[in-house]
């Protein structure tokens, strides 16, 4: 998993509450087990009309967010089933950050598995969010784990939480699997010690 220490990107906004991990990719495209091939999924159901158009009144279809890697949202992102592929496909999509109110905690679990950074915030300063994002075409943010604060062009600045272990592992791109190969040779003295012993009796 690629560390993550800074960032910059576009704000492009999905402005819903429990947006729910159905609608990030619906579950009809759950054909594979493998973590790439869904990013083209992504909100399918809201990006594209029945006929198989674009659906033009959704926001990241808008040409202004076409180069968005920040997605901002309100309360409960990612709320319903605890498929892994959401954050997979947000990530494939080409999103780094989501930034919301709050975030249903399986889905807020799994982001930091895939190397991708959920920042919970108060409602006002999502509000405060929404209403830049509207108002300044090409609206960016840079987002400093190491420091926990968030920036803008125009001076704005927003500190953030997140549990300390979590923002460590992120910042050396440690995922679980990671985590686990840090301790193999005490896994393998272990398996050492369990191992089985047969006596023979002439």
């Amino acid at each position: 998993m690629k560390a993550f220490k800074t960032f910059k990107g576009i704000v492009a906004p999905v402005d819903r509450s429990n947006v729910d991990t159905d609608a990030i990719i619906p579950k009809y495209f759950l054909n594979s087990i493998k973590r790439t091939g869904y990013g083209k999924y992504l909100f399918h159901e809201w990006r594209f009309l029945k006929d198989g158009s674009l659906n033009t009144q959704f926001e990241l279809n808008k040409e202004r967010y076409k180069q968005a890697s920040i997605l901002l949202s309100r309360s409960n992102f990612g709320c319903g089933s605890s498929r892994e592929h959401a954050p997979w496909t947000l990530k494939e999509f080409g999103f780094q950050v989501i930034i919301a109110s709050s975030f249903a905690d399986i889905f807020y679990n799994n982001c930091f598995k895939n190397g991708l950074l959920p920042i919970a915030l108060p409602e006002e300063r999502v509000e405060e969010l929404f209403r830049n994002v509207r108002e300044i075409e090409g609206y960016s943010l840079k987002i400093d784990l190491e420091n926990k604060i968030i920036t803008d062009s125009t001076g704005y600045i927003i500190y953030f939480n997140i549990e300390e272990h979590r923002r460590k592992h992120l910042l050396q791109g440690m995922d679980d699997i990671a985590l686990t190969l840090q301790q193999e040779d005490k896994i393998a003295l272990y398996e050492y010690s369990k191992r089985p012993t047969y006596s023979f009796m002439l």
